[in-house]
């Protein structure tokens, strides 16, 4: 449980470093927990918003404060139109990684409470 932001980190530092500087404005990060991937299972609105501020912090201490407040960090892990709008009220949660509520009617409940934000 400890180890969600060295994971993260792992697999964000070579990308950082291979992203052209002008390209910054055209990235995007997702972050998905590992026990919510098929599960059903959606971290509360606090637990995503944790790693989404230790993502930001991060980024913003590699490639400073302005490109890291650019980058959209979207949350993937069973986003459902009843969970949604909490998930998307955080302050560092720019979006969504929607899985298989994208095949159903509510997918615009949860299009329509990211746009909201942007």
């Amino acid at each position: 449980a400890g180890n969600t932001m060295n994971v993260c980190i792992q697999q964000l530092e070579p990308i950082i470093k291979a992203i052209p500087s002008g390209c910054v404005d055209n990235v995007v990060v997702a972050y998905e927990p590992v026990w919510a991937i098929g599960t059903g299972v959606t971290a509360s609105p606090e637990q995503a918003q944790e790693v989404h501020e230790q993502l930001r912090k991060y980024l913003s201490s590699n490639i400073g404060a302005e490109k890291a407040a650019s980058i959209r960090i979207i949350y993937g892990g069973s986003v459902k139109a009843k969970n949604c709008d909490e998930l998307m009220a955080k302050a560092d949660i720019d979006g969504f990684l929607v899985g298989g509520a994208s095949l159903k009617e509510e997918f615009l409940t949860i299009i329509n409470s990211s746009a909201a934000k942007a």
